[in-house]
This record gives C-alpha cells, structure tokens and sequence, in this order.
C-alpha cells in the first residue's frame, strides 16, 4: 500500500505537459499546449494540456483529468502503477512491499500477464549476466555485434537457457501460475501435459510499450537449426498486439519529439546499434509488415518518418508499399537507403557518430524521388513499364490527404518523369474520384443498419438545455473562482422615516462558493441533472473543509466519472481557443467582467429560468380550471411576472425570456 504522503509528493512533483510530453508530441498555444489526439485517429489538434491548471482534456474522445488519469487512460495501469511510474521518473522514494503469492492469485488477469513478461525479463537479463551459459553463448553474440555492457542493459537483453524447461521451472517455483505463462506464450504445454520454454536457447529482446511496460519478446536462435525459425515472436495475447507495437519506442520516443523525426528500420540490432551509435530516434517494426497503428503511433509524436533500407534492392519493391500507409495518414516520408551489402546496424558499426548524421542527411530521398529511381531501373525504357511506373507514383500521390502537398508531387513526378501535369492530374482526380465513390458505396452499407431507426418518427428536442448550462456554469464558477472573494449586492427591508418598509440595497463581500450555497439554500434550490448535484455538494464540503482550492488535490479524490466532467468544465476556455468557435453559453464570461457580477447573473438566471418554469405550468393548467380558479391563477403569474422584473432590474437590466 503507497503512503498518503507519497501520494501527495507524486501529485505535487508531477508536471502534467512533461509527462503526457512523452507520449504525444504538444505545441505551445498561448499559456497551454496542443496535440494529437492519442485516444483517436484526426489530424486536427483536439488534445489540451493545461500546466497552470495541471489537468488535460482530450475533445475528441471527451477523455480528460489528471497526469495520473492520463496514464492510467493511456497506459491502462491500475492507480498505484501510475503512481509507481511517476514516482520512478521523478526519482520520488516509494516504498513497495513485495508481490506475496496470495496478491498475485487476486491480481487480475491482464495485471497478472504483466507481471510474468516483467518477471521474464528480469530473468533473461539475469541468466545473460550470471550464469556460465549466458556468457558463454547469449552475451559473447551481443560483444561480438559490438553493444556495450550499457547498451545491454539499457535495452534489458536476455538470453533464454538451453534447457527444456529452465525458465518455466523458475517462473512456477516463484509462485507465477502456469496459466498465464501459457497465455503470454512464454511456456507451451503439450498434450501429454508436458510444458516446455518457447523460447529455449535464444537471445531475448524484451518489447516494450511507449510507457516502458514489457510486453513481449523476440527471441533470436544461434544455432544453424534449419528446422527452426531464426527469429521468433511472443504470440498475440491480451497485452501485446504486434500490429501496434514499435520496438524502442520506449527508448526513442523524447528523441523523436526532440528532433522532430523519426527514423524507421526493420530489425532489433538496427534500432539498438543505431542507439548506441548516437541516433536515438528510430524505431522498428519487428520484422511484421508496416500498420496504420504503428504509423499512429509515431504521429503523436512526429509528423516526418524517415524509412531506412538495406542496401539490397531485392526486397526493396515489397517493402515500399508500407510508404502508402505512411502518406495516408499525412505524414512526410523520406526514404534511405545504405550502400550495397550494408544495413543499419553493420553501416552504423563502421561509421563515427558524425559521419553516420552526414550520410543521413545527404541520402535521405523525397519519396517521389526514392520511388522514381528505384522504379525507372526496372522499367529499363519500356514504355508499357514506365507508364506503369507513372501510374504507382500517381496512387501513392492520392493516399496524400492534404491538397496542395498534392499538387506539389504532381510537379514533381511531372519534372522527373517528363510527362506533362496536365495528363497526372487528370488521371489523379480519377484515382481520388474512385476512392471517395468507395468510401461513399462503404457508408451506404454501414447505413442500412440504422435504417430502420431513420425511418422512425423523429422527436423534436429543444435546441438548447437551458437548465443543464445553468447548472454547468454554477460549478464552473465554484472550480474556477470559489475561494476568491467578491462584493455583492444585499436588498435588505429596512422601514423609512414613514415607517414604511422598503428595500435598501447594501454591498457585502463574500467567497463565491458561500454566496452561491446562500443563494441556493434560501431559494430551495437543487441541482437537477444527477451528476452536477453530487459534484455541487462535494464542491461545497470541500470548500467548508479547505480555504484554498487545489485542482491537483481535489481531482485526486474524485471518481473517473466525476473528474471527466469537471475536467471538461475546466478545459472549456481552452476548447473555444483550440477550435476557434463561437460561445453558446447564455452569458459570455470574459476576462475584463467582474467576478461578483458573473456570479450573481448566473444565480439570477436559474432563478428566472424557474420562475419561467412555474409560470408555463400555470398557464399549462388554465384549460382544466373553473372561472373561480382562473383569477386566482393570474393573480399568481403576474405576482410571478413582477418578481422576474424585480430580479433583473436587481443585475442592473431586464433579460428577454428563455422559452
């Protein structure tokens, strides 16, 4: 159990923009900072970070709240984990018990998954580092590809015993249970019941997610076992899903924010000599065909991907097609490759740190130009070939959604193939007209699903409602100004030198947060829409308990559900600015308004809004009253009228009515 104190020091030490920082690539905008969503596909910015507030607020997906919410939303840890991974980059002290095997039997699955690929990744590196078997055979292969004792244990490699079953036995002496080693795919059972390790005597490469949680291996063979694959993945499971991984992004990711790139290879020892050689920012696909998830991924923190090939062009045509991917997600693509017979990794052992950025900038190619050069080899002019040629350029040129990019490739295609633009323009508005009629032909049939409710009788809905905004903004002004001090205006009754009582108006300061639980209790007023209610009347036990408000410490108790909306509500400045749209709230709030009277409109609103509500239902009744009841009755709406008169001409003018 972590220590309330802990807790407190993570929350206060904690700075929201750097760590979500890791995870998605933010721009300055004003005093806040924006990005890509990382909860949805766009490419429009909809993510909002706020370091003064400390929350941030995803409008895409309507997901906001703290750094630690973010994590766990993100991430998918559990509350301590976040609170661990904090603490961790923080260098924050934090005591945890071990993990004793009745925690482990009540854990749930996929925490429990997780904590068998830890486990297994401690003990490769282990059985690396310790025992005369991983020196001999896993760790002279890692000093033969020269990675040094750093880079070995930075990347956490491992190697995996020769022996049936050596990491299985270790694993169940320790209390991990064998379900959950079979369903990471570490341990196999057969069917006699016999298990064996699936990765015996190979070196390991642990594959971790963005947050550096392990969720699989690759695992290398060393032997010349024809009948065995050289390299071999963890299975697909409950925590890793290889289409959406990149191997070191964990490692790579503040570099590729940092330079604003990211380069792309195919294997394991690319990414980790390239690393150790000084370039950073690369990641790998592990050998799988390149997805529009690990695309995504890469996005929310860099728009430019930089795809590095081997010097061997055999295999360069297949690998290509990953480029479309690239383009459709509106990202710039270069592409380089190295000299004949090199790949990243053995080009990066040969070459100094300096020369090895010089080779990169001098030979990273336009994808136009990449594709022309390696295409025109093949067409060896043949112009059946070359018109084919011109073609693919064309498709990869449509996948590109932004138009004007378009155009420009146009230009280029046309300089380098000379052929005119007029004709590669023609033939792209075929290639896009065909795409938009597939998608249209696509949402059609989706849309026949919902048919049977379009042809249903619509129900008219009001246009706006009136009460949910009220109620909204009173607990915006208790976030946002409920321990600041305000003057307002008392009408107190008071009787003249006649002896006649009258009003007398009479200024008095109060917090906001006691002026609207005043307001609201003298009137008998409650706040209709359920979770409002519940977040007023925590709102207001806060502020009897606490004198000053703080977004860190209150967000910390609340319930996901509840720190969604408040984390909504406090964002909502930040959500016009982001988008640039017109207020729709009944009241404009801008900087220059004085709080006290922001205040006291929005009380006298709700107050109109129900004396409204009371006059229609009056007048609702007229038709099932007798003539007796009909004076009566309009007695009581123009009483109702005159003290909707008194309340507006109290906030200094008259309002037109709501309804």
């Amino acid at each position: 159990m972590i220590t309330r104190e802990t807790i407190d020091k993570v929350f206060e030490t904690a700075r929201v923009e750097e760590v979500i920082g890791d995870f998605v690539q933010l721009k300055r905008a004003g005093s806040n900072f924006k990005g890509l969503s990382p909860f949805s596909d766009e490419r429009s910015p909809s993510f909002m970070v706020s370091p003064v507030k400390q929350i941030w607020k995803d409008f895409s997906s309507g997901k906001g709240g703290s750094v630690v919410t973010f994590l766990m939303e993100h991430e998918h840890f559990t509350y301590p984990e976040a609170i661990r991974y904090l603490a961790k980059k923080y260098n924050i002290e934090i005591e945890e018990t071990e993990v004793s095997q009745e925690d482990r039997i009540e854990a749930n699955e996929k925490e429990s998954l997780y904590l068998v690929s830890e486990f297994a990744k401690t003990y490769f590196h282990d059985t690396l580092l310790n025992t005369e078997e991983g020196k001999a055979i896993g760790l002279s292969y890692f000093k033969e590809r020269g990675f040094t004792n750093e880079t070995i244990a930075k990347f956490g490699l491992g190697y995996s015993p020769e022996t049936w079953d050596a990491f299985t036995k270790e694993a169940l002496s320790k209390g991990y249970q064998l379900e959950f080693l079979e369903k990471v795919g570490l341990t196999i059972t057969r069917e006699d019941g016999k298990h064996f390790d699936r990765f015996k005597g190979r070196v390991m490469f642990p594959i971790q997610s963005l947050s550096g949680r392990n969720l699989g291996f690759g695992g290398r063979i060393l032997t010349n076992d024809k009948k065995a694959a050289k390299y071999l993945n963890s299975p697909e499971s409950d925590i890793y899903h290889k289409s959406k991984v990149l191997y070191g992004i964990f490692h790579a990711k503040q570099s590729i924010a940092k330079q604003n790139n990211c380069y792309l290879v195919e294997g394991y020892t690319d990414v980790i000599q390239l690393h150790q050689a000084g370039i950073e920012n690369v990641v790998a696909s592990s050998g799988t065909a390149l997805t529009s998830d690990q695309i995504r991924l890469i996005n929310r923190l860099t728009k430019n991907i930089t795809v590095l090939f081997d010097g061997d062009a055999a295999g360069l045509r297949a690998s290509i097609r990953g480029i479309d991917l690239i383009l459709e997600e509106g990202m710039n693509v270069k592409v380089c490759t190295f000299p004949n017979g090199d790949d990243p990794d053995s080009f990066a052992r040969k070459n100094s740190y300096d020369d090895l950025v010089q080779y990169l900038e001098n030979n990273a190619k336009d994808f136009i130009q990449f594709k022309a050069s390696l295409l025109m080899d093949e067409a060896n002019n043949d112009p059946i070939k070359k018109a084919d040629l011109i073609r693919d350029m064309v498709v990869s040129i449509s996948k590109i959604p932004d138009r004007i990019k378009r155009e420009i490739y146009i230009q280029e295609t046309s300089r380098i193939m000379d052929i005119s633009e007029q004709v590669l323009l023609n033939t792209l508005a075929q290639l896009v007209q065909k795409d938009i009629a597939e998608a249209g032909k696509k949402q059609k049939q989706e849309q026949k699903a919902f048919e049977v409710v379009k042809n249903e009788p619509q129900v008219s809905q009001e246009r706006v409602n009136i009460i949910y905004e009220l109620e909204r903004k009173i607990l915006e002004m208790l976030l946002l100004y409920g321990s600041h001090e305000a003057d307002f205006d008392d009408y107190i009754l008071k009787a003249n030198e006649e002896g006649e009582m009258v009003e007398e108006k009479e200024t008095n300061t109060y917090k906001v947060f006691q002026r609207i639980y005043l307001s609201l209790q003298e009137d008998e007023v409650e706040l209709a829409h359920p979770l409002f209610k519940e977040i007023y009347t925590d709102l207001i036990q806060y502020y009897h308990q606490n004198d000053e408000f703080n977004i860190e410490q209150y967000l910390m108790q609340l319930s996901p559900e509840h720190s969604q909306v408040v984390t909504d509500i406090l964002m909502s400045e930040e959500r016009e600015l982001l988008h640039n749209w017109e207020t729709k709230h009944i009241y404009v709030k801008t900087k220059a308004q004085n709080v006290g009277q922001y205040v006291s409109e929005t009380i006298v609103s709700l107050r109109e809004y129900l004396i409204n509500k009371l006059i229609q239902d009056l007048m609702s009744s007229f038709q099932s009253e007798t003539e007796i009841d009909l004076e009566e009755l309009k007695s009581m709406i123009n009483d109702y009228n005159k003290l909707k008169v008194a309340l507006t001409n109290k906030i200094g003018r008259i309002r037109s009515t709501y309804l």
